[in-house]
């Protein structure tokens, strides 16, 4: 910013009218990131829209000044400055920001907490596994949450047990689902108790990423619980366990992959021919060759294939 514009939003922040502070901060607003010191000023003022203003303005901001202005905003009496602080913290990338970050973390407490576990998730800043092994027990779920996706980004070893136990006894699904997402970089002997287990979990979309990860981790004992996947209520996990067990070559699921070739969901019925096309028995032949005439052109297409890869 040129040296008269920051003395005119500096002589700006000054004026009795908060309109004129307000529309000053939002004039001023793309060179927040080069001035943070007089934006977290602004974040401070009394009136509300000011504070909004500076607060959206630094946006992303890794600098010291702009965290722990956002940080501040974080206990802010009014929840829309809250929620544009946190959503600000979040939108961080430099790695800059982590040791500013990693102060605020400690001793923050509730949706502050969160949301400073948020700002740091996309860094991968060491510093943060301990915090977030911590934070997995907190009473919040938003914050087990943001817990689960710092430990998730970080891919160390030491979270994979903290991260199985969400899997299966967290309250909250998405906490779950979250868990079980994140332990796609978990040796598959360690990962694949949880979700096994996870496979049989009240919320559909949890099961649906436990197949998905499963078929990442690709674990020999995973083959029976998959098999009974295929008979889910909600045809998006069936989808997903039968990707999963073609990946795994899984010779047994061959009777239940046949079954999907008539659902009524085409997405599903086409998985199902380029699984057996993947574990690669003659005993699908049949089954295939009535699906070359499906209604649906891609199903036809996939066991078309399969029927090339048999052959």
């Amino acid at each position: 910013m040129p040296d008269p514009e920051i003395a005119a939003l500096t002589a700006a922040l000054d004026q009795p009218d908060p309109d004129i502070r307000r529309i000053a901060v939002m004039q001023a607003a793309d060179w927040a990131h080069d001035h943070p010191g007089l934006f977290a000023q602004a974040s401070r003022d009394d009136d509300v829209g000011v504070r909004l203003e500076a607060v959206k303005a630094l946006d992303g901001d890794a600098s010291e000044d702009g965290v722990n202005a956002l940080a501040d905003r974080l206990e802010d009496a009014e929840a829309e400055i809250r929620a544009a602080a946190a959503e600000s913290l979040a939108e961080i990338l430099d790695e800059a920001a982590g040791p500013a970050l990693l102060a605020r973390l400690e001793g923050a407490r509730g949706e502050a907490r969160a949301a400073i576990l948020a700002g740091l998730r996309k860094l991968r800043q060491e510093g943060a596994l301990e915090p977030a092994l911590d934070a997995l027990g907190d009473p919040l779920a938003s914050v087990r949450l943001e817990a689960v996706r710092v430990l998730g980004y970080l891919r160390h070893h030491r979270a994979v047990a903290g991260l199985a136990e969400r899997v299966v006894v967290d309250g909250d699904a998405e906490v779950r689902r979250a868990a079980v997402g994140a332990l796609g970089f978990a040796p598959p002997d360690a990962a694949a108790p949880a979700l096994l287990r996870a496979l049989g979990d009240a919320d559909w979309q949890t099961r649906e990423e436990a197949a998905v990860t499963l078929g990442k981790l690709l674990p020999a004992e995973a083959a029976d619980g998959l098999i009974v996947a295929l008979e889910d209520q909600y045809w998006q996990v069936r989808q997903k366990a039968a990707v999963a067990l073609g990946r795994l070559r899984a010779g047994a699921a061959v009777p239940a992959l046949i079954a999907q070739l008539s659902h009524v969901i085409g997405n599903l019925r086409r998985e199902a021919a380029g699984a057996l096309a993947a574990i690669g028995d003659p005993a699908a032949v049949p089954a295939l060759t009535e699906a070359l005439n499906d209604a649906d052109v891609e199903v036809r297409k996939s066991a078309r294939r399969a029927l090339d890869a048999l052959a």
